[in-house]
């Protein structure tokens, strides 16, 4: 049907046009933010290769927690490239994001098979930091920007993308061992190159487009749902079938191809409802008989006098010392809830101060435990297929966190007013529990642990980006968004270098003393059983308590603001007199939207 439609059309001409309308469109736009994010999970998959860099470096488990550190330092600390993404196009960032993947993991990477000199602690800091930040740019460029394209779809919107980056690692698991077999220093070597290749080739699809309001744009976003469960479904049953068998080498590359192949199937979403759109406007222009008018009464909305005089305003002789003392002036003096604030009116806001410390709380315990999840399976006796089945399974369930979180907290908020602040209080209770599994260990809890953390770590990062975008408007997302995520690396700091790895080494010293060995220069520290970790998860679950209770006066605060309609200013905008909205119903007939210039005529 499509080929004949082409060639009824003008033949190559038109599919080209039709190609040229497909690689500029909204959702192709979206399919390829979802690659990007889909290799943009590497901070997640450090277990993976932090017994190698333990074992080429000689190191402890203190420094190799203070390197865990510096990942999540430059994983999260993305206040730089949401400076620049607000003077600069997308492109920009994701550039400057491939150029410091590549730099950082490739260093790391000659370092750990002794192509050069061995490294300080403190190039070795630099180097995954700068590695990681590269995350920043790469997430920045595409996630604000699809956010900021689809501002009435947030909830979804944030889960399905922070979905892939949760699925990074399962995917990017069998992609390495395709390449490389069971080398696990080669997966360095392509966390390297391969997240830098996809950001490159994808520079110019991703940018800032019109909001136009499109009829069917939820439930296009349940079908890239769907499509993204059967890959996380898929993978999951990979997984344990990888830990039950032993595969070739053949076998990981025919696995490898399946999990590719799903991952580029919403590509034939983007495909078609592009096709949808350009047969409309064919039928729009060719036959406008087809065509229905219809004239219905709608209210006239009235802007806010703010709205109303800010041209005049913007070119009065007052405006320009405004504009040079308002930044400071207005501190304290922030707007209502919702509306756009300034970024020093966020950054001072008390409801920022709250959800910062539940999520340095929430977030920094459980990165905490997924950091160290290998050297945990290790200290209770687990098998190495075990700590591969581990991070995989955290993989997958976070993926499942990140949009069960996005969706479901979409739903529950627009049909039933529940604010996402209880939300996240209710996610950081059910942390506690994984938690508690490290610290009072029974057989094989750690499976169930795994898929505990690995679901509610997931499903803190959605809410906690859409709480700051709902409460602080959008004007500013790009850095506020960033400093948000600042609370990782916080966190991380506090309960896995100061709290988790000296109180690991602490107890490895003390086996050793009691079995009367002494410590060599550049021999790692290697603690065994149940109390390696036991006093450091007891403490995590105790902070994440808090910090559920400090989401939970977050939900009283704000729980007047969540009973409004929060996003009526956006439908309001894209409703305007310049927008156009162009859609098919079920029966083929052509629908086309607008409102003139009172906001009272609507054309169908």
């Amino acid at each position: 049907m499509v080929g004949a439609d082409f060639r009824s059309g003008g033949g190559w001409r038109e599919m080209k046009r039709f190609g040229l309308q497909v690689l500029l469109g909204r959702w192709f736009m979206v399919f390829a933010s979802f690659l990007i994010m889909a290799m943009s999970g590497a901070t997640y998959m450090f277990s993976l290769y932090s017994a190698d860099i333990k074992r080429s470096l000689g190191y402890d488990q203190t420094t190799l927690n203070l390197l865990s550190f510096f990942k999540d330092v430059g994983g999260n600390v993305g206040l730089l490239p949401g400076l620049i993404n607000e003077v600069s196009p997308p492109w920009v960032i994701l550039s400057v994001g491939v150029i410091m993947n590549f730099s950082g993991y490739f260093m790391i990477w000659l370092a750990i098979t002794r192509k050069i000199a061995k490294p300080k602690v403190w190039q070795m800091c630099l180097y995954i930091c700068i590695g990681a930040n590269s995350q920043t740019f790469a997430t920045t460029g595409a996630l604000v920007t699809c956010v900021k394209n689809f501002p009435e779809s947030r909830g979804s919107v944030l889960g399905l993308l922070k979905g892939f980056v949760g699925l990074s690692g399962a995917i990017m698991t069998q992609v390495y061992h395709a390449f490389y077999g069971d080398d696990s220093e080669s997966f360095i070597l392509l966390i390297a190159w391969l997240p830098a290749a996809v950001s490159l080739i994808f520079l110019r699809t991703i940018r800032i487009m019109k909001i136009v309001r499109q009829e069917n744009e939820i439930k296009v976003f349940y079908k890239l749902l769907y499509m993204s469960l059967g890959l996380a479904g898929f993978l999951m049953v990979l997984i344990i079938i990888q830990n039950k068998f032993r595969f070739t080498r053949i076998e990981y590359i025919a696995s490898a191809i399946v999990v590719l192949i799903l991952l580029f199937l919403p590509v034939a979403i983007a495909i078609k409802e592009e096709y949808d759109i350009w047969t409309s406007k064919k039928a729009a222009l060719i036959d406008p008989s087809e065509v229905k008018i219809v004239t219905e009464n709608r209210p006239v909305v009235e802007l806010p006098p703010s709205t109303l005089t800010l041209e005049s305003k913007a070119s009065g002789p007052a405006a320009t010392a405004e504009k040079q003392t308002s930044c400071f002036e207005n501190v304290f003096k922030p707007p209502e809830r919702g509306e756009d604030y300034t970024i020093l009116q966020a950054l001072f806001s008390l409801d920022m101060l709250i959800l910062f410390i539940a999520a340095t709380c929430g977030i920094g315990g459980t990165l905490t435990a997924v950091d160290n999840l290998g050297q945990i399976g290790h200290s209770l006796g687990y098998p190495s297929r075990s700590i591969t089945t581990f991070v995989s399974l955290v993989s997958i369930w976070n993926y499942l966190g990140r949009v069960v979180s996005g969706f479901a907290s979409e739903i529950l908020l627009k049909k039933y007013k529940i604010p996402r602040p209880l939300l996240l209080a209710i996610v950081l209770l059910f942390t506690c529990v994984g938690h508690i599994l490290i610290a009072f260990p029974a057989p094989n809890s750690l499976y169930f642990a795994s898929v505990i953390l690995g679901f509610c770590f997931g499903a803190q990062w959605p809410l906690m980006y859409a709480i700051i975008s709902e409460i602080f408007g959008l004007k500013y997302y790009s850095t506020l968004y960033n400093f948000g995520a600042v609370a990782s690396p916080v966190g991380s700091y506090i309960l896995n270098v100061i709290v988790a790895g000296k109180l690991y080494d602490k107890e490895a010293l003390k086996q050793m003393k009691a079995l009367g060995l002494r410590r060599k220069a550049g021999e790692d520290l290697t603690c065994n059983g149940v109390q390696c970790y036991r006093m450091s998860s007891i403490i995590i679950t105790a902070a994440t308590l808090f910090g559920s209770f400090a989401s939970f006066i977050l939900t009283l605060r704000t729980r007047k603001f969540y009973k409004g309609d929060i996003y009526k200013k956006f439908r309001d905008a894209a409703e305007g007199p310049e927008n156009v909205t162009v859609s098919t119903t079920g029966n083929g007939t052509v629908q086309l939207g607008e409102r003139n210039s009172k906001g009272t005529g609507n054309r169908q």
